[in-house]
C-alpha cells in the first residue's frame, strides 16, 4: 500500500504545479493585460465554468472512489474505466452542444467566449481520477510538470499587450487539453481489453448524479458570484480585483486540501474493509492537520496582504489587499469542510448529506449576494463567500454529529489558534514599519513562520513534532 505521506507530497506537488503558472506569471500578466483584461477573462471563464461542470457531471470523485474500491482487481478497474470514459464522452458532447446553442441565443460575438470552450474539451481527456484512485500520484506530477513549464514559457514569449487577451485565453484552455492528453499516455500499462458487452456507460448514473448535485451547488456559490459581479458592476475592474485575490486563496487552498484527494481512496478502501475505528482515527488526524495548515495561512495572509499586493500585482490593484483580508478565514472553513465532505461523506456513501450542505450554502450565497454585490462589489462578494463557506462547514458538522462531536473537532485546533493569534499580533505590528517590497514580504513570512513553529515546538505539539521528525528522516 502506498505511503500516505508520500502520496500527500505527490498530490501537493501536483496541485501546486497546477497553480504555479498563475503564481509565476501573474505579476507579468496582470501588468500586461491590466485590471480590465483580467476581469474580462474572469467573467468569460465564469460563464464557461458552468458547462465544464456539466461535462464533468460529478464523475471525478465517483470514479476515484470506484477505482479505489477495486485497487486489487485489474479486470474491474478496466471495466470501470471504459464505462466512465464512455459516459464522460457523452457528457462532454452534450455540454458543447448546450454551450453552442446558448452562445447563438445570446448572439455572442466576442471571440473569448468561443475560445473558452477549450476548457470543456479538456474534460474529455482528463483521466487523473484513474491514477488518483490507484494512489499513483507520481504519474500526475510528471504530466503536470511538463505542461506547466510549457505554459509559463508560452505566456512570457507570446503575451505582450492587452490585445493578446484572446491568445492568452487560448493558451490557458489549450494547455488544459494537452495536459489531459499526456496523462492518457500512461493508461496503456494499466488498462486491459474488455468485452463491449460488459461495458454499460449508464450503470452508475444514479450515484454519479448524487455527486453531481453537490458540485452544481458548489459551483453556484464559487462561480456565480463572479458572474453576478460582472453583471452588476459597470466594468470588468471589480472582477479583476476579486479574480486576483481568488488566485492567492486558491494557491493556499491547494496546500490545505491536497490531503483530501489522497485520503479519499484510502478512506474508501478502509470503509470497504469495515475498519470504522481506523477510519475515525484518520478523520481526527485530518482535522488536526487542516487546522495546523490553514490557521497560520489565514492569519499570515491578513498580516502580509497590504505589503504583498502592490509589488506582486502592480499599480491599480491596491483594493485586492482588502478583499484578501476579508476572505482569509475561508481557508479554515474550506479546509474543515474538505475533510468532512470529501474525506468522510463520499467514502461513507453519505453524498446526499454533502449535497444538502452545499445546496444550503448555494441558496444562502445567492440571496446574500443580491444585496452585497450592488452595494459593495468585490468586497461584497468576498463577505458573501466567507459567510457561505462557514455555513456549509457547520451544516456538515451537524449532519455528521453521529460520528463526530464538533467540540472534539475544534479541540484539535486549540494549539494552532493560540500560536496563530500570537503570530498575528507580532507580525501585525512589524508590518506597519515595513514598505511594500519582495524582501519585506519575505521577512514577514519568515518571522511569522518562526513564531508559529517556535510556539508549537515549545508546546511539543503532536502534529508539529511529526512534521519535524519527517524532515529529520529525509535529511539523513
Amino acid at each position: 500500500m502506498k505511503s500516505l505521506s508520500k502520496n500527500y507530497l505527490y498530490n501537493l506537488s501536483y496541485q501546486i504545479l497546477t497553480l504555479l503558472t498563475p503564481l509565476i506569471t501573474t505579476p507579468y500578466i496582470s501588468r500586461v493585460l491590466g485590471v480590465d483584461g483580467i476581469g474580462e477573462y474572469s467573467f468569460s471563464y465564469s460563464i464557461v465554468a458552468y458547462f465544464v461542470l456539466l461535462a464533468q457531471f460529478g464523475i471525478t470523485n465517483f470514479a476515484q472512489r470506484e477505482i479505489a474500491y477495486h485497487q486489487d482487481d485489474k479486470e474491474a478497474q478496466s471495466r470501470i474505466f471504459f464505462e466512465i470514459i464512455s459516459f464522460q464522452i457523452l457528457t462532454v458532447v452534450f455540454s458543447l452542444i448546450c454551450y453552442y446553442i446558448l452562445g447563438r441565443m445570446w448572439h455572442v460575438d466576442s471571440q473569448i467566449y468561443w475560445v473558452q470552450a477549450l476548457n470543456i474539451v479538456a474534460v474529455l481527456f482528463d483521466v487523473s481520477w484513474f491514477f488518483q484512485g490507484l494512489e499513483e500520484f507520481d504519474k500526475i506530477v510528471v504530466r503536470n510538470f511538463i505542461v506547466r513549464l510549457a505554459n509559463i514559457a508560452f505566456l512570457f514569449l507570446l503575451i505582450k499587450s492587452p490585445d493578446d487577451l484572446i491568445l492568452y485565453t487560448f493558451i490557458m484552455g489549450g494547455m488544459n487539453v494537452v495536459s489531459g492528453i499526456l496523462i492518457c499516455l500512461f493508461l496503456k500499462d494499466y488498462i486491459h481489453k474488455v468485452s463491449i458487452n460488459e461495458i454499460h456507460p449508464f450503470r452508475n448514473w444514479k450515484p454519479i448524479l448524487q455527486l453531481f448535485l453537490p458540485q452544481v451547488a458548489i459551483q453556484i456559490y464559487v462561480v456565480l458570484d463572479k458572474t453576478m459581479l460582472g453583471f452588476f458592476a459597470d466594468s470588468y475592474v471589480e472582477n479583476g480585483y476579486y479574480e486576483q485575490a481568488n488566485k492567492i486563496i486558491k494557491l493556499l487552498l491547494t496546500i490545505a486540501t491536497s490531503l483530501g484527494t489522497v485520503m479519499l481512496p484510502r478512506m474508501a478502501a478502509t470503509v470497504a474493509r469495515g475498519e470504522m475505528e481506523t477510519a475515525r482515527k484518520f478523520m481526527i488526524a485530518s482535522y488536526r492537520f487542516s487546522f495546523f495548515l490553514t490557521i497560520p495561512m489565514c492569519f499570515g495572509l491578513i498580516t502580509v496582504s497590504s505589503n504583498f499586493v502592490p509589488w506582486f500585482f502592480g499599480p491599480g490593484y491596491e483594493p485586492v489587499a482588502g478583499v484578501l483580508n476579508v476572505i482569509s478565514s475561508m481557508l479554515i472553513a474550506i479546509g474543515l469542510s474538505n475533510v468532512t465532505g470529501i474525506q468522510f461523506m463520499i467514502p461513507m456513501n453519505r453524498q446526499n448529506q454533502l449535497t444538502l450542505s452545499v445546496i444550503a450554502g448555494a441558496i444562502f450565497n445567492f440571496i446574500i449576494n443580491l444585496y452585497l454585490i450592488p452595494n459593495f462589489y468585490s468586497t461584497g462578494v468576498a463577505i458573501a463567500t466567507v459567510l457561505t463557506e462557514w455555513l456549509v462547514t457547520f451544516v456538515q458538522f451537524y449532519l455528521v454529529r453521529d460520528f463526530f462531536n464538533v467540540f472534539d473537532i475544534f479541540s484539535q485546533g486549540k494549539n494552532y489558534f493560540l500560536s496563530g493569534f500570537i503570530m498575528l499580533l507580532i507580525t501585525g505590528v512589524l508590518s506597519q514599519c515595513l514598505t511594500s517590497s519582495i524582501m519585506h514580504s519575505l521577512i514577514l513570512v519568515l518571522i511569522g513562520s518562526v513564531i508559529y513553529g517556535g510556539i508549537l515546538f515549545i508546546a511539543k505539539d503532536k502534529m508539529f513534532m511529526i512534521f519535524i521528525n519527517k524532515i529529520k528522516e529525509r535529511s539523513r
